[in-house]
C-alpha cells in the first residue's frame, strides 16, 4: 500500500515504524459513542478541571444525560440546532454532550459575539434553543430586542460560571473572579428563559429517549469566513470529527493505558475547531482530562492556575505562548511532566518557539487545520526534538495535493493551494451549494485557500495566503465585514481593511478611511467599530487618504495599501 502511494503521498516514507497510512472509517462510530463508552470505562477519572475543582467522567455523563432529557422534553429531537454561547467553564462540557446525545446538532458561538454577529449566525442557523453564560446574556437580550422575529429561538438557557462543578457560594464567587467580568443587567422572555441548575434538575426526573444517530449525521454547524470571507457554517458529521480524533490519537500514540492522570491545558477556547476536537474529544476517547482556563488573557490568573496544577500537554496558538512564557513568573510552572506542547491556529513565530524552549524545555509542535477539516490535516513528528518552521505532514487517510492555478497538482518545492481530501474534510457548508462547489475541486478536493510548498519528502510548509483575509491571535477576520460596518458611519466616504504584521497578535487590523467630514478622528471611527463587531476585529489602527488605490474598474487594491503601508 505504502509503496504504491509513494509517487503521489510521498509522506509515507516519513510516517514512524506502525504509524499505518489509512484508518478504518467504517468502524469509527459517532461522538455518541465515544461519549458513552468513556463514561462506561472512565466513570472515576476527572474528565474536566475548573476554578479548582474537577468533574468525573462519571458526573459529567450523569448530568448531561439529564439535560439531553430536558431537551428532548422542551420538543427538541433530532437534527435541530442548539446554540452554545459560553467560554471554557464545565457548563459547556453539558451543553456540549447534553446536546449531541439528545440528537441535536452544536451551533458553537463566541461569547464575545456582538448582538449583530449574533443575530446573523441563529438567524442563519435556524438554532431552536441556545446556552448562554450569564456574563454574555446582556448580549442575547439585545438581540432579541432589535429582531424580535428571533421567535424561532424558542428557549434560552442561562448558565453560571461555577455551574456543573456542584459546589455553591464560595467557588461561583471564585468562578467569576477568573472571569474578571461583572455581569451585566439582562431581561430575557421569562415564558423562554430557564437557569441552568433548573434545567438539569427538572431533567433528571426525566427519561432521555434515545436517538439513532448516524456518522453521517451533522454534529456541529461550525461558523468560518471559509476561503471568500463570507460568514457560513462548515457541516462537520459525527464522522468527520470521529475520523481527526483516531488520526490524531495514531499519530500522537495515545492509548488507555498510559492515559491515568493525564491533562491537557485548554486554554483556546471550546467553541474554536482546535480546541474541541484536539482537545476535549481526543482526550475524552483516552480518559484523559481537560484543565480548563476561562479567560487566557488574564494572564496572572493563568500563571496562578499553571503553577498549582500537574498537566501534561499543552495546546495553544503563537499568541498564547508568547503571552506566557513573557510573563515573570512563568519559572513557577512546573513543564516537567509534559509529553508534548502542540501549535495550531496561526504561525508559530521563530522567536516565539526559540523563547518557550528556553523556558520551558518543550519543543513547540506545529501543525495546520481549518473548521472545514475537523481540523487537523498536517502536524509535525511527535518526538520533534527542535522546532521546525513546518506544519508537519498529513495525517493517516489524508491527502495533500499543492495545486497550480490551473487546478493541477506543482512538483515539489513550488508554491501553490493547499488542497485537502480526507475523512475529516466537511460535509459542505450550510445551505450553500454554491459555496461549497467553489470551494471543491473536480476530483472532490477541499480549496483551502492557503500557499505552501510541499519538500520532496512531503513536507508542508505554509508560504502564505491566497485571500485578503486577516488572522488575530488565530481567529480569522475578513475585511468584507469590518468594511461593511465602517463604510455605515456616516463621516466615511470609502474605506478599504487590510492585515499588518503586529508582534502582539500575529496581524492586526488596519482600516485605510478617506473621510468626508475631516474633524473625525480614529478614536470615533474605532469607538464606531466596536459597537458592531468582536474585539479582535476591530481596527487597531486607522490610516486617513485623501483617495484609495483602485483598479480600472474602481476596485480598491488592498494589496498596494498592504504594501504601501505596512505597518501605519
Amino acid at each position: 500500500m505504502i509503496q504504491d502511494c509513494r509517487a503521489t503521498r510521498p509522506w509515507l516514507s516519513a510516517y514512524p515504524p506502525g504509524l499505518p497510512a489509512e484508518i478504518d472509517v467504517e468502524r469509527l462510530g459517532t461522538l455518541v459513542d465515544l461519549f458513552e463508552t468513556s463514561i462506561a470505562r472512565y466513570a472515576a477519572r476527572p474528565a474536566v478541571t475548573c476554578f479548582g475543582k474537577s468533574v468525573s467522567y462519571g458526573a459529567l455523563g450523569a448530568t448531561s444525560e439529564a439535560l439531553a432529557a430536558w431537551l428532548q422534553g422542551q420538543g427538541l429531537g433530532k437534527g435541530d440546532r442548539v446554540a452554545i454561547m459560553m467560554p471554557n467553564v464545565p457548563a459547556y462540557a453539558v451543553a456540549l454532550f447534553g446536546t449531541l446525545i439528545a440528537g441535536c446538532t452544536v451551533v458553537n458561538v463566541n461569547p464575545l459575539y456582538t448582538p449583530r454577529e449574533l443575530t446573523a449566525q441563529l438567524e442563519d442557523s435556524g438554532a431552536r434553543a441556545l446556552f448562554v453564560l450569564e456574563n454574555f446574556a446582556h448580549t442575547v437580550a439585545a438581540s432579541l430586542s432589535s429582531l424580535p422575529r428571533l421567535e424561532r429561538l424558542e428557549r434560552i438557557v442561562v448558565a453560571g460560571p461555577g455551574d456543573g462543578l456542584g459546589l455553591k457560594g464560595r467557588i461561583i464567587d471564585l468562578a467569576s473572579r477568573h472571569l474578571k467580568k461583572a455581569v451585566p443587567a439582562f431581561a430575557l422572555p421569562p415564558a423562554r428563559t430557564t437557569r441552568f441548575l433548573a434545567a438539569v434538575k427538572q431533567g433528571r426526573g426525566m427519561a432521555r429517549q434515545r436517538v439513532a444517530v448516524a456518522p453521517d449525521d451533522i454534529a456541529f454547524l461550525q461558523y468560518t469566513g471559509g476561503t471568500t470571507g463570507v460568514a457560513k457554517a462548515a457541516m462537520l458529521t459525527h464522522r468527520n470529527i470521529m475520523a481527526n480524533v483516531e488520526q490524531s490519537q495514531l499519530w500522537f500514540e495515545a492509548t488507555d493505558a498510559e492515559a491515568g492522570g493525564r491533562t491537557m491545558v485548554t486554554a483556546l477556547p471550546l467553541y474554536h475547531i482546535f480546541a474541541l476536537t484536539c482537545c476535549f474529544f481526543f482526550f475524552m476517547r483516552f480518559g484523559g482530562c481537560c484543565l480548563l482556563i476561562p479567560n487566557p488573557r488574564d494572564a496572572d490568573g493563568f500563571i496562578k492556575t499553571l503553577s498549582k496544577s500537574r498537566f501534561t500537554h499543552v495546546s495553544g496558538v503563537n499568541t498564547l505562548f508568547n503571552l506566557l512564557v513573557n510573563h515573570p513568573k512563568i519559572g513557577t510552572v512546573d513543564f516537567s511532566h509534559v509529553d508534548y506542547v502542540v501549535a495550531g491556529g496561526m504561525a508559530v513565530q521563530k522567536a516565539v518557539a526559540a523563547k518557550w524552549k528556553a523556558a520551558t524545555g518543550q519543543t513547540i509542535i506545529e501543525g495546520y487545520g481549518l473548521s472545514e477539516t475537523s481540523p487537523v490535516v498536517c502536524v509535525n513528528p511527535y518526538r520533534l526534538k527542535e522546532w521546525s518552521g513546518t506544519i508537519g505532514y498529513p495525517l493517516p487517510s489524508t491527502e495533500v495535493s499543492i495545486r497550480g492555478p490551473d487546478g493541477m497538482p506543482v512538483a515539489p518545492g513550488v508554491a501553490g493551494e493547499i488542497c485537502v481530501r480526507g475523512p475529516q474534510v466537511m460535509k459542505g457548508y450550510w445551505n450553500r451549494p454554491d459555496e461549497t462547489a467553489r470551494a471543491t475541486t473536480e476530483d472532490g478536493f477541499f480549496r483551502t485557500g492557503d500557499v505552501a510548498v510541499m519538500e520532496a519528502d512531503g513536507q508542508v510548509r505554509i508560504v502564505d495566503r491566497m485571500k485578503d483575509m486577516i488572522l488575530v491571535s488565530g481567529f480569522n477576520v475578513y475585511p468584507n465585514e469590518v468594511e461593511d460596518v465602517l463604510a455605515a458611519h456616516p463621516a466615511i466616504l470609502e474605506c478599504a481593511v487590510v492585515g499588518a504584521p503586529y508582534p502582539e497578535t500575529g496581524e492586526m487590523v488596519v482600516a485605510h478611511v478617506v473621510l468626508r467630514d475631516k474633524s473625525v478622528t480614529p478614536d470615533v471611527i474605532r469607538a464606531h467599530a466596536r459597537q458592531q463587531l468582536t474585539g479582535y476585529k476591530v481596527p487597531r489602527q486607522v490610516v486617513f487618504h485623501e483617495t484609495l488605490p483602485k483598479t480600472n474598474v474602481g476596485k480598491v487594491l488592498r494589496r498596494a495599501l498592504r504594501e504601501d503601508h505596512p505597518a501605519a
